[in-house]
């Protein structure tokens, strides 16, 4: 969220106070009052409920108090105005867990209980595939944040995952947008329950760190209607987000926090925000752009008021003579501040343009009962069931994306396992930036396995490999590895990327991680050469990721028996990955998107630009266009290591005949899917839609539906996909609209996009 160098050393300090730790007052969840409203067009309706009262607040509001509402006055804290009681906004990060205390200047309370839940990461959870998961996941956020006195949650972060590189892959859900809008829905409406607003970010075209505070994105009005806008317009509309965060980046010349066709004409216009739409840390540049162009909050930090034991922004002058002025903050300084209230001074018809913008931040504040007499239920904290829901997201999003021989899952029985790979017992929840949690606790992969196991098994233990950038394979390590490789029953290797930084070095040693992209796709520290030295050694070998994003395996996939995708599986992580590898749950995971054989097949690499041309601006066009991620793989038939939609089961499903019913624009599937395989499990069935005929290239099929079907071994269930008319247009340039091309549609039902079980038609 920071600018690179204000994050590098917002990090290192917040480190610095992460052994602060309250009593903790677990205490269970409550639920809200106000429940967000259900998924329809009307879902901003709730942010107008109390416009009357707002009206009289804002004619009581002096020119300078209603300028103090749009701008930070602390860290994470903006506007405040206690002669009318008008509190304080808090926000905080993040996407998949409360981040350490960020109160005034971020200085924890004294007793503060700032050690959370901590969620697996976004990606995780858009690979659970089931949107009830999304709701309560939402919650624990939404919680924890109340508990914590947080009136913003700053999460989801829903950007497209376009480039394998980009470092916040992690924070994001899928490439596809389809996906991404079902699972964020959900999410929202979960946090939203508990009294404190969501707040989507990052709006809009922010898929890469790498120059993402200079980078002017272009791409076409199909590719920002088909691809990049669907999961914003979903907040919006059905998950009735209160607000929304604007990104770093320039998007067609101008910068997207200050873009009038992003705020105005797109958000605030034709979908309807109600709400507010706050700035990234630092991602406002001008005060005349930022106050006509859609930015209704500007946020941001300075470090050396972070710590200060005086609030700066209430400092004043000596007050020896009545002369006296106020000492102007830091904060007093920003773009939306004293040059905002001169701007208005000198040009009076942009008051009612300063009021639209305080408007939409008491909007909020009335909708999370800050104001107004309604109050929030008490949140709660790290509590057993925030806990079992991180082990529910992790096991539901762990993917098996290879079992050959059905080497997995291993059996209990095993006298000795070998666990190998220095990320079986790293923690990674201090890393990733604005993703950086103070975890209650954290399981390994290690400590996991042992849980499981019990005294019973030998488990042994062998790093492998050292982290540090640049580290190549310590011959002595892997000499030890295979060895104990060799020794053992099984082996558990447990490798892929790291989360975080090396605080000392900021990105010498950053991967996944916000402000850095990732240097290649392939797994640091050398580890390619020890898992194939590794898997020689003893055939029965599981490999296990972790990770944001796709991972270049093709150097030993051949090789190896069984590959789990476990991303970063949160605090339970290591007991979700036992459970999975040792049968106590069956996976059911899949991938979010798709995994190249090699970084140069992805579309970002092969018809895009990444990172960017060289030059002052820095531009990059986004030439790969719709053709993201499957979209490119399937239509232009480039054969992927591990397809979209793609995990495996322990169990086998079979897919009955499809029956269709077309409506004049619309269609509805219904097929019977059964567990014909020994175990219970869980398959998620994805209905692709390929068009026929049309004016306008499109690609190979596309997501429009798809179900999580829970079924005991035998069971059958019948279920029934609907297809809506927007699951047939596309976006017309010429008509500036989206256009439903009369014809014939096939329709492919499967497994993932490239396991197709059964298909029919529908004429439209």
């Amino acid at each position: 969220m920071q600018p690179l160098a204000i994050r590098a050393q917002a990090l290192l300090a917040a480190a610095l106070f992460c052994a602060t730790t309250g009593a903790a007052q677990a205490q269970k969840p409550k639920p809200s009052t106000r429940v967000a409203s259900s998924a329809s067009p009307n879902a901003q309706q709730a942010l107008l409920s109390h416009e009357a009262e707002i009206t009289a607040l804002l004619a009581k509001l002096t020119l300078e108090e209603k300028v103090h509402m749009i701008h930070a006055n602390s860290a994470f804290a903006a506007g405040g105005v206690p002669r009318l009681g008008i509190p304080e906004i808090m926000t905080s990060d993040g996407p998949h867990g409360v981040r350490p205390e960020q109160g005034r200047n971020w200085k924890p309370p004294v007793g503060a209980n700032d050690a959370g839940t901590y969620l697996p990461t976004n990606n995780t959870l858009a690979a659970t595939w089931n949107p009830a998961l999304g709701h309560a996941y939402g919650t624990v956020l939404g919680s924890e944040a109340n508990a914590r006195g947080k009136d913003i949650i700053l999460g989801p972060g829903i950007n497209i995952v376009r480039a394998p590189l980009n470092g916040r892959n992690f924070e994001y859900l899928s490439e596809d947008p389809f996906l991404v809008s079902k699972m964020v829905v959900g999410y929202i409406q979960g946090v939203q329950s508990q009294g404190v607003s969501a707040c989507v970010k990052h709006y809009a075209a922010n898929n890469q760190e790498e120059h993402r505070n200079d980078i002017d994105v272009d791409m076409s009005e199909r590719a920002l209607r088909e691809i990049y806008l669907p999961g914003f317009k979903a907040a919006v509309q059905q998950g009735g987000v209160y607000s929304l965060m604007g990104s770093y980046n320039k998007f067609r010349g101008t910068y997207a926090t200050e873009n009038a066709y992003l705020m105005n004409t797109i958000l605030k216009g034709e979908w309807g925000f109600k709400g507010l739409v706050m700035s990234d840390w630092g991602s406002v540049h001008d005060t005349q752009e930022a106050l006509r162009n859609g930015t209704d909050l500007e946020m941001g930090t300075d470090l050396s008021l972070m710590y200060s034991s005086v609030d700066q922004s209430q400092a004043t002058a000596s007050a020896s003579t009545a002369a006296a002025k106020p000492v102007r903050s830091y904060y007093d300084r920003f773009f939306l501040a004293d040059p905002a209230l001169e701007a208005i001074k000198k040009d009076p018809t942009l008051l009612p343009v300063l009021d639209d913008k305080v408007r939409r931040i008491l909007r909020v504040m009335y909708a999370t009962h800050q104001l107004g007499p309604a109050k929030r239920q008490p949140g709660a904290y790290n509590t057993k069931e925030h806990q079992a829901t991180a082990l529910k997201v992790a096991e539901e999003g762990i993917v098996l994306l290879k079992n050959e021989g059905n080497l997995l899952p291993f059996k209990k029985s095993v006298k000795t396992v070998a666990i190998i790979g220095a990320n079986a017992e790293r923690m990674n929840s201090m890393g990733g930036g604005s993703g950086q949690i103070k975890a209650k606790y954290e399981i390994s992969a290690l400590q996991g396995i042992k849980n499981e196991l019990g005294s019973q098994v030998n488990v042994t233990y062998s790093p492998g490999y050292t982290i540090a950038r640049g580290q190549k394979a310590d011959p002595q390590l892997m000499q030890q590895a295979v060895a104990a490789a060799k020794a053992a029953d099984v082996v558990i290797y447990v490798g892929g990327s790291i989360h975080g930084y090396d605080y000392s070095k900021w990105s010498d040693n950053a991967y996944d991680a916000e402000g850095v992209d990732k240097p290649d796709m392939n797994m640091p520290f050398g580890q390619d050469e020890l898992v194939q030295a590794v898997v020689a050694a003893n055939p029965r070998t599981a490999v296990v990721l972790l990770g944001g994003g796709p991972i270049d395996v093709s150097a030993w996939a051949g090789q190896a028996k069984s590959i789990v995708e476990a991303w970063y599986p949160g605090m339970e992580g290591g007991n979700a990955l036992a459970h999975i590898l040792f049968g106590d749950v069956n996976p059911s995971g899949k991938l979010p998107f798709t995994f190249p054989v090699k970084l140069e097949d992805s579309p970002a690499m092969k018809l895009g630009e990444y990172p960017s041309t060289p030059g002052n601006p820095l531009k990059q066009t986004y030439k790969d266009d719709i053709y993201v991620g499957y979209r490119y793989f399937d239509t232009y038939k480039v054969a992927p290591q591990f397809a979209f939609g793609h995990g495996l089961s322990y169990t086998t499903f079979q897919y009955g005949a499809l029956t269709v019913t077309p409506g004049q624009q619309s269609a509805s599937v219904k097929l019977t899917v059964t567990n014909s395989g020994p175990v219970a499990g869980a398959e998620v069935v994805q209905l692709y839609v390929k068009p026929g005929q049309t004016a306008v290239k499109r690609p190979e099929k596309e997501l429009k539906a798809f179900e999580k079907v829970f079924l005991k071994p035998g069971e059958t269930k019948t279920i029934t996909l609907a297809l809506p008319a927007e699951s047939f247009k596309y976006y017309d340039e010429g008509k500036k609209a989206w256009v439903l091309a009369p014809g014939k549609f096939d329709l492919l039902v499967g497994s993932s996009s490239r396991d197709i079980r059964q298909t029919s038609s529908v004429t439209l």
